[in-house]
């Protein structure tokens, strides 16, 4: 199927690993121009494909909505396409979160965003024509205790990513949701990171242990790959989307057990 993402402008921030590197690969694939946006420099350029343009920056600075969005006008003419993907989560219980863990995590999950939102979707609906996409998660839309400051931003994003597709759909401007659950990233996998950090708690043995109980409750029973979840990103930036607008899509093996 043709997506018809030939030659459109797209901006994918958290685009060095995971679910951001799988998008940036299949959006490059439909033969779209990319920005790829992240903090590791180095990362972004080993994940970039071929003729990609890279932007270290953080989207949680106060200026980054604006200055990302000038960037991928000044490097690519414009832009079409913009994937909201930056993210990240730790293990941390509900009484121990401190007010910087809150804030950081507002910060990450809906203010960096909606700065970008802000700043996209007027040259967007210039032209008539747009798409944005919200990586979120499951915990959004069911509360999780394993890091409930996540849990909360990320049910804020899912308000903010309705808010807006009400706000611009007249105009051309289409945005969603991507809700994912347990993803086989290096937000898991890695050194240090989910697995690791529930070993540390105390709720499971060891990393093989944590991970196997995490899938048991997955009505799949296993991890997402990070080029399924983009394989839904990326239709929802296409042509093929034009009638999808304020969705908020679970990709998470039926985890979530309602029909949302």
């Amino acid at each position: 199927m043709d997506l018809g993402l030939s030659g459109k402008r797209c901006l994918v921030t958290g685009a060095s690993k995971g679910i951001g590197r799988a998008t940036a690969d299949l959006l490059a694939a439909e033969g779209a121009r990319l920005l790829l946006v992240g903090r590791d420099r180095d990362g972004l350029a080993e994940a970039a494909p071929r003729d990609a343009e890279i932007l270290p920056a953080d989207v949680t600075d106060a200026d980054a909505g604006e200055r990302i969005v000038a960037a991928c006008v000044e490097r690519l003419g414009g832009i079409d396409v913009l994937v909201n993907n930056a993210g990240s989560s730790f293990v941390k219980p509900l009484d121990e979160l401190t007010d910087a863990d809150w804030d950081g995590q507002w910060q990450l999950n809906v203010r960096g965003p909606e700065r970008l939102m802000r700043a996209a979707a007027p040259l967007m609906a210039e032209q008539g024509w747009g798409r944005i996409v919200n990586v979120v998660s499951t915990s959004g839309k069911r509360p999780s205790l394993r890091n409930a400051a996540y849990s909360v931003t990320k049910a804020a994003q899912l308000s903010l990513s309705r808010a807006y597709a009400d706000a611009w759909a007249a105009r051309g401007v289409l945005v969603n949701a991507v809700a994912p659950g347990l993803t086989a990233s290096e937000l898991w996998k890695g050194k240090g990171g989910l697995a690791d950090q529930t070993v540390a708690a105390g709720r499971a043995e060891d990393r093989k242990a944590a991970m196997a109980a995490a899938a048991a409750r997955v009505p799949l029973g296993r991890f997402a790959e990070p080029h399924e979840i983009a394989a839904v990103i990326a239709f929802l930036c296409s042509e093929r989307a034009s009638d999808v607008v304020g969705a908020a899509w679970s990709v998470d093996g039926g985890a979530v057990p309602v029909i949302l």
